[in-house]
């Protein structure tokens, strides 16, 4: 029994009890003042204690109704907080994922970093030492450039050094300078063949104080080309580089 149907069932029986203090005599007697009085005394005592049972149901009702509807607010309660704990878990696990994804894509970023500037490191420290060979390669050949005018054939290389020059000035006249060797080999019939072929007066100058070769100078100085074996070489060296690295790699060319 709930409380509304124990209040309903109190009403009820207090109603009935008010009834029987109502009743009619009994039949061929004359109730008295002191007939009422006992009457209404027992009708009291009688009733007093169902009214005392039915308010003490009523509590226990009332009493029951709370402590069902306490538990249920506690279920209630607890269900909230559990969802409330579950959102907050998957929030805290979601915003753990994203941190650890962040984490590892700037872990991979900075590895990348690490490795590209370990590579272009490696790469200069290579570049550096194969500029460092190369100088070492191109210095022991200029060295050894002058050791060319010893050779038997120095004559005829220094006429093809003098008519080269004499071409790229195309002047028509011009001084010649030349090292010691090369102005020895440069004989008066091979300036005049070359002066006959180029249609130019070509006059031999004082020697080179430095240098292996020929140079020429024209228009009273305003021209001037060198043609010695260091400058060729220095002109030719970009260009001979990358074979000269190949060859001392062991590359074919």
């Amino acid at each position: 029994m709930n409380a509304v149907e124990a209040l309903c069932f109190t009403k009820k029986r207090l109603d009935y009890g008010f009834r029987r203090t109502l009743k009619p005599p009994l039949p061929g007697r004359t109730p008295g003042l002191r007939d009422a009085k006992a009457l209404l005394e027992k009708d009291k005592y009688q009733s007093m204690k169902p009214v005392e049972e039915e308010i003490e149901a009523l509590s226990r009702a009332i009493l029951r109704d709370a402590q069902a509807e306490a538990g249920q607010l506690q279920e209630e309660a607890r269900a909230k907080a559990e969802a409330i704990r579950q959102r907050a878990q998957e929030q805290a696990e979601a915003e753990r994922k994203a941190i650890l994804e962040r984490a590892k894509q700037e872990a991979e970023r900075l590895r990348s970093q690490v490795v590209a500037t370990a590579q272009l490191k490696a790469r200069t420290i290579q570049l550096e030492h194969r500029e460092k060979l190369m100088d070492k390669v191109f210095d022991a050949a200029r060295q050894r450039l002058p050791s060319l005018q010893k050779r038997a054939d120095y004559g005829q290389i220094s006429t093809r050094l003098l008519k080269e020059a004499l071409v790229q000035l195309n002047a028509g006249s011009a001084q010649v300078r030349a090292d010691e060797a090369a102005q020895k080999s440069l004989k008066v019939e091979t300036l005049e063949a070359l002066s006959k072929e180029l249609n130019a007066r070509i006059s031999l100058g004082q020697s080179l104080e430095a240098g292996t070769g020929i140079i020429v100078d024209a228009s009273e100085g305003r021209l001037h080309y060198d043609n010695t074996l260091e400058t060729r070489l220095n002109r030719l060296q970009s260009a001979l580089r990358s074979a000269v690295y190949q060859v001392l790699m062991g590359e074919k060319l």
